[in-house]
């Protein structure tokens, strides 16, 4: 696998990842494991190329589209169908926020979207994972990370830099909080929920959840399809931003 990504920005890759092994996503037909379908977002050829080599290196994931800005972004992935989306969270005419909103809201089924960014604690990072994406990968992240990041985010079984994420929730909630949400979410969610979101805030994977609650990984995935239900979030990362803006989990 090619080494660190060339790219621009300042920061490194936040150490908070969980590893994961399995690959790939079942094919049509139970014909076994096919490669990840991946577009690439960005209006900076050298990061697309860069994306393009460590990615499409890999056995299970394939490259299948790129775009320049997110208005060719939008109608690209549409047509392609993708299962993960790498954007660039500033791009022009239109850009990855407002992008990645128009792909969730027009498809039945959409992509799993990781925005790209060079800071992290960027307030539009924030925003793009309010409006659906399920992480984010800072550039110059290490190849290694890049790649166990894409397949973290299609399992969806666990949070994406669960650090990085109560941080940046933490940093910006507040400005968003309502006064009696934390109570509304309390009474909308059984408490075997409220301990299951309390602890996919804390960057538990579905496994370790099970262990600590000390129930089979069968019930806890159920418990969390409720709360997402229940929360009208389609996966943990907004789960974790809904928890932080009604005060359901305080920072600290």
């Amino acid at each position: 696998m090619p080494g660190d990504m060339t790219m621009p920005g300042d920061m490194t890759m936040p150490g908070d990842m969980t590893t994961r092994q399995e690959h790939g996503h079942e094919a049509p037909g139970g014909d076994g494991p096919r490669p990840l379908r991946l577009v690439l977002a960005d209006d900076e050829r050298m990061v697309r190329t860069a994306l393009r080599a460590i990615l499409g290196a890999e056995p299970d994931m394939e490259v299948v589209g790129e775009a320049s800005t997110g208005a060719e972004a939008v109608p690209l992935i549409r047509a392609l169908r993708p299962d993960v989306v790498l954007m660039d969270v500033r791009m022009p005419e239109i850009d990855g926020i407002r992008a990645t909103e128009q792909v969730l809201a027009g498809m039945p089924e959409p992509p799993r979207v990781i925005v790209v960014t060079t800071f992290e604690n960027d307030a539009h990072v924030y925003d793009a994972l309010r409006a659906g994406a399920s992480g984010f990968l800072l550039k110059r992240s290490g190849a290694e990370d890049l790649v166990q990041a894409v397949r973290l985010v299609a399992r969806s079984d666990s949070l994406l830099f669960p650090a990085a994420v109560r941080r940046l929730a933490a940093r910006h909630a507040g400005e968003r909080a309502a006064a009696d949400a934390a109570a509304a979410l309390r009474a909308r969610l059984s408490g075997r929920e409220r301990a299951v979101l309390r602890l996919m805030t804390a960057g538990l994977t579905n496994a370790e959840i099970a262990d600590r609650l000390e129930v089979g990984a069968a019930t806890v995935k159920t418990h969390v399809a409720g709360v997402l239900a229940k929360l009208g979030v389609r996966d943990r990362t907004q789960a974790v931003i809904a928890a932080y803006e009604c005060g359901f989990v305080r920072p600290g």
